[in-house]
């Protein structure tokens, strides 16, 4: 048996777009399996889907090839609405099981595993789509490592598919490449597809056997056909693997199922008539609405005014730091009214703050005026779809104040539903608002397909069939009942009540269920043998037998999460955590309120590591507690978690030289652009600083640097501040994007998050993070990125009072004087690769003694010129530093190559064209 004279690990379950926590500093997970000089001998996925709810099984089985010891990690992404709840490791025949605890005894067994000298990782969860449980062991040469992850959830049904995620990244060939996903639906399969993003080698390689009840889908490419070319030894695996279902059903009467003691009723009626509905859109117009996400906005708009019938009403509210509405009352959704609408939507010209409040109750007032007026059907579906991208900054800017004034005035047959844009708007309070008025929220990805996410969620919620719909089984028969009134049913959708039986002689169950349909109420009845499915379970291998048991708990914690978040007392929160934490043990769930302790026992003494959930999922992932990898050694050194950029050191400029054919130019001096903003240009052979403002509008997109040889653009995008001053909007960098065409990478820095897009891979950090790669984060105070080892950029932050009356948090940037591009460089920072010459004279008194006037001859143009300073706030951010430099006038007229108009762009990822 192994000495384990050390022992740590790491364990992180984390958003895909976050980062994770090792050896003492943060990094991207990229692959599945992580490590030099590894072999990798089988990387195994199962899904066994019974009655919609899935039990998935990762296993991996991993050598250490190489001549020493090493960590090796272990990353699987899974989705953000499954539970882990198992999780064992086996490092040379040690076996580490993992078991859920409440989250204090948890802590303090692993408070005292630190004090034994030993490490543990921590599960991180976020609110985004995605999540990523890592694990990470160090091991010696020829150690041999088995990880298995479990995790489960329930399938749920939108626009009538089943779908189930799984993400395939081994990072490297693997001899034996396996997915097996097994789908057992008694009432039968209607259909069942499967597709993947890997790319078209792949797209012949899945065999789906499907039988009328059951399914079999496998994925297995040969070593040769992982290989990204024919002899390449690198894996091109590395992508979505979906597989979309559907089941028959025999009537509208659902299908009910009992097992294990437990029942499930499905309900998912069709071919009924669509409920007219009563809809008043709700759209964000302030200031960082604009641009794409404006563009995107108003496309999915048309398209979903276009989707009205001649039977609905609506009216649009548009806000920014006032409440607009295109009509004071519903009207019908006449192809005359929808052209005026599209009209009005169209002329939307973003600016200004943020007024959620009085949008919201504007909007509420619309449906009540209506109602009160006999206006609207009582048969029909009243909504409010709120869209916007940020928090509010006018008017009533406390969020738990403007839920309560929402929940006032909102009706019982009213529903929210919130859709978020970005990363800048608060999720949490979205979800709060839509739960608290019967609705649902939908983070929509600020990217070039929000238009088509925006109408996909309203596909979902277009088509509602029934009102007030109510499923009740025999009181005597049945407890510890889900949810079972439901407001509305839409199309393509499905509900779900599941509960326990009671002990009694009954062989069948019955359940009743009451709806109010467009032309008629519905009274609906049907049965299940009790023993049935248990007898046909038993004779199915890869079925999940205690699927009931689970989906009830699952849909169970679920719930009681969704009522904790809208708790009024603490008190109420208390008892609704315990309730949580019972069901979490007994079933075997990691949640907010349990952790997972994996143990493992060395000649006889207990050896423990935690893996648990934050206490507040909306400030991003891992913060807090570091963790170290599992080791057999001496605890590794860690690194130190951050180094100052070379440019706030003394540094010598290489000489520029020919690389691969392309000359490469060095910007002189450093480039700094901050504040509203202003530009700080160093010229060396000058020995002088030149300044000058860009005084365009929010949400100009502003060129940067434009470098076709090194395929790198950097640009800004402005943001106004909240009003104006001196009867003028101030404008700031509110997002800087670094773009490099050739690595196909993005970084695009925010004021609320930092997101990297790497191909396909996706991830975001909070600022509340620390990270060090090819992307350095220092938490609240910059960011670093480096492009090939030859360009580096600094972005620093500028928070600012949340409720100052003008001010908003912006962004600063500056530029290496090592950074190296082509001789094809441009910009607004890039044209100074080649230092212009500049001749100052004539320097006298102006009407301010501090700041002197003088003429500049530069490019051939003579300019009037303000001797004054600006901020340089590298070293010290709150305060800044003097510059003393020439201040041109005019935007940078006859400083800068054309006008600034011309360095304006579409998209943050555009090259500028010529000047």
């Amino acid at each position: 048996p192994l000495n384990l004279t050390y022992f740590a690990v790491s364990m992180v379950f984390l958003n895909v777009n976050s980062l994770i926590h090792v050896l003492g500093f943060d990094y991207l997970c990229m692959q599945a399996i992580q490590g030099n000089d590894i072999t990798v001998k089988s990387y195994k996925v199962e899904s066994r889907i019974t009655l919609r709810f899935a039990h998935t099984t990762v296993k991996s089985s991993v050598l250490n090839s190489g001549p020493s010891a090493q960590s090796i990690g272990f990353n699987v992404q899974i989705p953000k609405r499954a539970f882990i709840n198992n999780f064992t490791m086996n490092v040379n025949g040690n076996t580490f099981v993992g078991s859920v605890k409440e989250k204090t005894v948890a802590r303090n067994l692993y408070a005292l595993a630190r004090a034994r000298g030993k490490a543990a990782g921590i599960v991180r969860t976020n609110s985004q789509s995605m999540e990523t449980f890592r694990t990470e062991v160090h091991v010696p040469p020829g150690s041999k490592v088995e990880f298995e992850l479990h995790y489960q959830e329930m399938m749920q049904r939108k626009l009538g598919v089943y779908q189930h995620t799984l993400h395939l990244q081994p990072g490297r060939l693997v001899p034996l490449l396996q997915v097996d996903v097994y789908i057992f639906e008694p009432k039968g399969i209607k259909f069942v597809t499967a597709s993947n993003t890997l790319g078209e080698q792949f797209a012949d390689l899945t065999k789906i056997t499907h039988t009328k009840d059951k399914a079999h889908i496998v994925f297995r490419p040969t070593l040769q056909q992982q290989r990204k070319c024919e002899n390449c030894t690198e894996s091109a695996v590395d992508g979505v693997f979906t597989v979309n279902y559907d089941v028959d059903r025999e009537s509208n009467a659902g299908e009910l199922q009992v097992s294990d003691g437990h029942f499930v009723q499905f309900f998912a009626p069709s071919d009924l008539s669509p409920l007219s509905k009563n809809i008043v859109f709700v759209i964000d117009v302030s200031g960082s609405m604009w641009g794409l996400k404006m563009k995107q906005t108003v496309e999915a708009m048309k398209a979903i005014l276009d989707d009205l019938s001649m039977d609905d009403y609506f009216s649009i509210i548009d806000f920014n730091h006032n409440a607009r509405c295109w009509s004071e009352d519903l009207v019908q959704a006449s192809s005359i009214q929808v052209d005026e609408a599209k009209k009005y939507v169209q002329s939307i010209r973003p600016n200004g703050g943020t007024n959620i409040n009085e949008a919201l109750l504007k909007a509420v007032q619309i449906l009540v005026r209506a109602s009160n007026q006999g206006l609207i059907d009582p048969r029909s579906v009243s909504m409010i779809i709120l869209v916007s991208d940020g928090d509010p900054t006018v008017g009533e800017i406390k969020l738990s104040t403007i839920q309560k004034n929402v929940k006032r005035v909102m009706r019982e047959e009213f529903s929210l539903f919130s859709l978020g844009i970005g990363f800048d708007v608060d999720f949490d309070f979205l979800e709060r608002i839509a739960m608290d008025n019967r609705g649902i929220a939908q983070r929509i990805y600020a990217n070039h397909d929000a238009a088509e996410q925006l109408k996909a969620f309203y596909s979902q919620v277009s088509s509602p069939l029934l009102r007030t719909i109510t499923i009740n089984l025999p009181e005597n028969a049945v407890n510890n009942v889900t949810q079972n009134r439901f407001d509305k049913f839409f199309s393509g959708s499905e509900l779900i009540v599941a509960g326990k039986l009671q002990p009694s002689d009954l062989t069948t169950l019955q359940s009743f269920t009451t709806a109010a349909a467009a032309n008629m109420d519905l009274n609906i009845q049907t049965e299940a043998d009790i023993r049935e499915l248990d007898s046909v379970l038993g004779t199915h291998q890869h079925s999940f037998s205690g699927f009931a048991r689970q989906m009830w708990a699952y849909i169970t914690v679920n719930q009681l999460l969704a009522e904790r978040s809208l708790a009024p007392t603490a008190s109420k929160k208390r008892r609704i955590t315990q309730r949580i934490v019972a069901l979490a043990l007994e079933h075997q769930f990691v949640t907010p309120f349990t952790a997972m302790l994996v143990e493992g026992h060395d000649q006889g003494r207990a050896e423990r590591l935690i893996a648990d959930s934050p206490r507040d999922s909306k400030h991003g992932c891992c913060s807090g507690t570091k963790s170290k990898p599992l080791s057999i050694l001496p605890p590794p050194v860690q690194p130190l978690v951050y180094s100052n950029p070379p440019w706030l050191l003394p540094t010598v400029a290489p000489n520029p030289k020919e690389v691969a054919g392309v000359h490469e130019s060095i910007i002189p001096g450093h480039i700094t652009v901050d504040s509203d903003p202003h530009f700080i240009i160093h010229l060396p052979k000058s020995n002088m600083d030149i300044c000058f403002n860009i005084d365009s509008r929010p949400g100009h997109i502003l060129n940067l640097i434009s470098d076709p040889g090194t395929g790198v653009t950097i640009n800004g995008q402005l943001v106004g501040s909240k009003k104006m001053k001196n009867n003028k909007i101030q404008t700031y960098f509110g997002t800087i994007s670094i773009y490099s065409k050739t690595d196909s990478v993005q970084v695009i820095v925010g004021t609320d998050r930092i997101n990297l897009m790497e191909g396909r891979n996706n991830h975001s950090f909070s600022w509340g993070a620390t990270v060090e790669m090819r992307v350095t984060i220092v938490k609240e105070q910059h960011v670093t990125v480096m492009i090939d080892g030859k360009i580096s950029v600094m972005v620093v932050l500028h928070r600012v009072w949340k409720k100052h009356p003008v001010q908003v948090d912006f962004l600063g940037i500056y530029m290496s004087s090592d950074n190296k591009y082509s001789t094809q460089v441009h910009g607004l920072i890039g044209q100074f690769a080649k230092e212009p010459k500049v001749k100052v004279y004539g320097v006298h008194e102006g009407a301010d003694p501090k700041k002197k006037k003088a003429t500049m001859e530069v490019k051939g143009n003579k300019l009037a010129v303000t001797r004054g300073w600006q901020k340089d706030f590298r070293r010290d951010k709150k305060r800044g530093s003097d510059v003393y430099c020439w201040f041109i006038h005019n935007s940078g007229k006859g400083f800068i190559d054309g006008s600034y108009t011309s360095y304006i762009l579409p998209q943050l990822d555009s090259f500028l064209t010529a000047i």
